[in-house]
């Protein structure tokens, strides 16, 4: 019997990959369980295993107590020091069971209590290893539909989701087609672990480029951004740090058998791979490809760029529905603004005249200033006032006296006459300056 246990618990430990260890423990707690059918149910049961000679020990755990109250679970310390003299108060000891025949039901609850336990360390098992695979390409089988969700086979008898959102737009698939899917997620259920995937994720179309160059495996070239609209268009920018090395040229590979490889992965989807740069206008300049930029102004505080191109060239620097400019937004992380070079001459002229206009308004408000004085309180004083924002009659003669004497030049004899004189003339008095 005891062989038969050993070959047993080995063959699990190579089918399942499961450690013996925790087969071990299995077994043990299994035997455990057993064992209080055969020696009784409030007995605390503690099972041990020779993995060398494949016996079975069973023993009752009891706490050593000054008085016992439940004999089953409890042990007076004189009874205790008979078996182990270093043995005190508060502590557990175990007390040999004789040998008993489990019978066929305590075997059954075993074989039971095993069989849960070896499935519970598949399924950290599992996700233990998909967890350290977080973020990274497999192949996947599509197995089946799950309502709008594809199940996939991904190895070992493992199952992987694809939601809805994770499915390229208009992709469909078929039971035995085999697809390159990016782990997003693993999670914990109560059905085990889940590992859900993604068809869309950009990091996908960086995974796939990572596998099929090998100046990025061996680190010479670098992706330093991705954006993609998944399905449609992808841009990707690359740096190379040896100058002999073109990062584009090496990820185009000749005549375009590497991007080929990877386009026809994401069904054919177009895939833009423009050289990175660390100057912000070069960099959004080469992100609108593949339209011509002509100018490019940053406004650095708020990250926000206007591009100016040609006539001929706006339409395809924007894109259809605003696609180019907008992928060419996430790729650079600056907001971008596409205009024509007419479209910046009547805006740079619309400026122009604002400016003008408001220049002639602040001139105008300046002759009025001066013109605009009070008999007998002098021009300065009258200018410092409507710099304080008392710029009418009005204001003036209901102004407090304190509020008046904040202004530079004005002390409180001044404030009275400035009220004084504006509520005459408010009236139609004419005032004679002194």
């Amino acid at each position: 019997m005891s062989s038969i246990i050993l070959e047993a618990l080995d063959a699990l430990e190579r089918s399942k990959r499961i450690d013996k260890k925790v087969l071990l423990e299995a077994l043990e707690a299994a035997m455990a369980s057993a064992g209080r059918k055969a020696y009784g149910a409030n007995l605390n049961i503690a099972v041990e295993f020779n993995e060398h000679n494949g016996e079975f020990k069973a023993f009752s755990v009891k706490k050593v107590v000054e008085t016992v109250v439940d004999p089953d679970l409890e042990i007076s310390l004189e009874d205790a020091k008979k078996k182990d003299k270093d043995v005190e108060l508060d502590q557990e000891i175990r007390l040999l069971l004789p040998k008993v025949d489990f019978g066929r039901i305590a075997a059954q609850t075993a074989k039971q209590v095993v069989l849960q336990r070896v499935r519970e360390a598949e399924r950290e098992k599992v996700f233990e290893d998909y967890k350290n695979r977080l973020n990274d390409v497999l192949t996947a089988e599509v197995m089946r539909t799950d309502g709008r969700s594809v199940i996939l086979d991904i190895g070992g008898g493992t199952e992987a989701v694809l939601p809805p959102k994770e499915q390229m737009f208009k992709e469909e698939v078929m039971p035995g087609d085999r697809l390159k899917v990016f782990v997003t997620d693993v999670r914990r259920t109560a059905r085990g672990p889940q590992v859900v995937v993604s068809r869309t994720h950009p990091q996908l179309v960086k995974k796939l480029f990572e596998a099929e160059v090998p100046e990025i495996q061996e680190g010479i070239v670098e992706i330093k951004a991705v954006a993609r609209e998944a399905g449609v268009r992808t841009k990707m920018a690359v740096q190379s740090f040896d100058e002999k090395v073109d990062p584009v040229g090496a990820c185009v590979g000749m005549k375009g058998i590497r991007v080929q490889a990877v386009v026809s992965e994401i069904l054919g989807e177009k895939i833009d791979i423009i050289p990175w740069s660390d100057e912000p206008a070069k960099l959004i300049a080469a992100s609108l490809s593949p339209a011509r930029v002509s100018r490019v102004f940053l406004e650095e505080a708020a990250k926000k760029a206007t591009v100016v191109v040609a006539e001929d060239q706006l339409s395809l620097a924007i894109g259809k529905k605003g696609q180019n400019v907008r992928l060419a937004a996430k790729l650079t992380n600056w907001k971008v603004d596409v205009k024509s070079e007419t479209q910046m001459a009547e805006e740079q002229l619309r400026e122009a005249s604002q400016e003008l206009a408001e220049q002639e308004a602040r001139e105008a408000r300046g002759t009025e200033e001066e013109v605009f004085e009070l008999p007998g309180i002098g021009a300065k004083v009258t200018s410092r006032l409507i710099e304080a924002g008392f710029d009418d009659l009005e204001k003036m003669a209901a102004a407090d006296e304190a509020e008046l004497t904040k202004i530079e030049g004005v002390g409180e004899k001044l404030a009275a006459k400035i009220k004084d004189v504006a509520t005459r003339l408010m009236a139609g008095e004419e005032i004679e300056e002194e």
